[in-house]
């Protein structure tokens, strides 16, 4: 018999602020959390983009010294937010053995991998530090996760470009309904603003380039979109069978109605313009779940900001959705956040559940011309009410590599 799986924590630190509640007050004001870097190395290395979604509060003003030197940022955003996500859901008791973690990176330990490979070139091997290859494991952030919390039911890892995180929590259904576990805690956390993957980002051309005005570079949808905006931080949800929450009286935020993966073949960067293997992760996760396509009222949209992936999810929502997709009230977050790459499925999702929590669609910033290709009804402005009683929304997110992943979540 199939479970219901519900939310009933989150957590989050993004560009937009330091926890959760900060970040969607920030995003419902229409906010940028994207700002020029001041570090000495945007110069040093003559980067052609000079601005970023820095997480807009630093890990040393949350977490102990030991935690920061022992640690990569991608693994120090994952336990900020999973702490709070933890706390979140009342610190709830749980038998080690039956609470997991699923978590997700993109990229993974790239600031320690880079400062490692420097020390042994300017100092010698004498001195590169011992706990370097478990600071920049993919799977570091996981484990740090499993350790903070004591979860001891598998802390298992996705690498999927950037559609990792929304496929962590489409694995943490499965795992949840597989009674792998009672509660998961799944999201995903990225810390990429180092100029070796600036660089490479804005050489395949795939960066905006709005160094003059960066709180407008991010703009999906608009006419003059010129590319993403690399974003950093991390965000996590509290899952667990309703079960199991009403039990121990646990607050709920939404239901977690599941979610798919498909995979375009079709090239290493750019998707499929038809938006074919995107559109099958929605009918795929729409149809698991029992739901009707026209119960869909709000998307949070993958939206980057670049011209042909924009375009290219709009057709993806055109196959599944017909006529009604006209009628879908999208939001496009990462106008806001900029792109966490691995982690940027975990806070859109967050932001999902707030908006069928609250009943209002976060706005998307910076579309000052829709571009006429897409017919969608984007939120500008001010937030948008959502229609009363049960609704669906969905969260998508697709990645390098051909990676689509797909999940929905019902008001309750």
């Amino acid at each position: 018999m199939t479970k219901k799986i519900v939310v009933t924590g989150i957590g989050a630190t993004t560009p937009l602020g330091g926890t959760a509640p900060e970040s969607w007050t920030a995003l419902l004001a229409g906010e940028s959390g994207v700002t020029t870097l001041e570090q000495d190395w945007v110069a040093k290395y003559e980067l052609p983009v000079t601005f970023a979604g820095q997480a807009r509060v630093p890990s040393a003003d949350v977490l102990e010294r030991r935690e920061i030197k022992r640690l990569d940022p991608s693994s120090q955003f994952a336990i900020t937010a999973a702490r709070e996500a933890w706390a979140d859901a009342g610190s709830p008791e749980v038998v080690p053995e039956r609470f997991g973690v699923d978590w997700a990176t993109g990229i993974g330990g790239v600031w320690t991998l880079l400062d490692g490979w420097d020390t042994l070139r300017e100092k010698g091997a004498r001195r590169v530090l011992p706990m370097t290859v478990p600071m920049l494991m993919a799977n570091g952030p996981a484990a740090a996760v499993s350790m903070s919390l004591g979860a001891r039911a598998g802390a298992r890892t996705v690498v999927s470009a950037c559609a990792s995180s929304t496929e962590s929590i489409a694995n943490a259904y499965d795992h949840l309904q597989q009674g792998l576990a009672d509660i998961i805690v799944a999201g995903g956390s990225e810390a990429a603003i180092h100029p070796m993957p600036l660089a490479s980002f804005a050489a395949m051309q795939a960066l905006s380039k709005r160094n003059d005005d960066p709180a407008t570079a991010s703009r999906p949808y608009d006419v003059t979109r010129d590319g993403f905006v690399l974003g950093e931080g991390g965000a996590a949800l509290v899952l667990e069978t309703e079960e199991h929450a009403l039990a121990r009286g646990a607050k709920i935020y939404a239901e977690l109605l599941g979610g798919d993966v498909t995979s375009d073949s079709y090239h290493i960067t750019a998707p499929d313009p038809e938006g074919s293997g995107a559109a099958r992760a929605v009918v795929s996760t729409l149809e698991n779940a029992g739901v009707d396509r026209d119960q869909v009222v709000h998307v949070n949209a993958h939206a980057t900001s670049t011209p042909v992936g924009d375009i290219a999810e709009y057709r993806a929502l055109k196959r599944v959705f017909g006529d009604h997709t006209s009628t879908l009230i999208v939001s496009a977050t990462k106008s806001s956040t900029g792109h966490l790459l691995g982690g940027a499925g975990a806070i859109e999702a967050v932001f999902t559940v707030k908006a069928l929590q609250e009943r209002l669609a976060p706005p998307t910033i910076n579309v000052t011309q829709m571009d006429d290709e897409i017919d969608l009804d984007v939120v500008v402005g001010e937030p948008r009410a959502l229609p009363s009683g049960e609704i669906v929304a969905i969260s998508n997110s697709f990645g390098f590599g051909g990676h689509n992943a797909v999940v929905a979540f019902r008001s309750v």
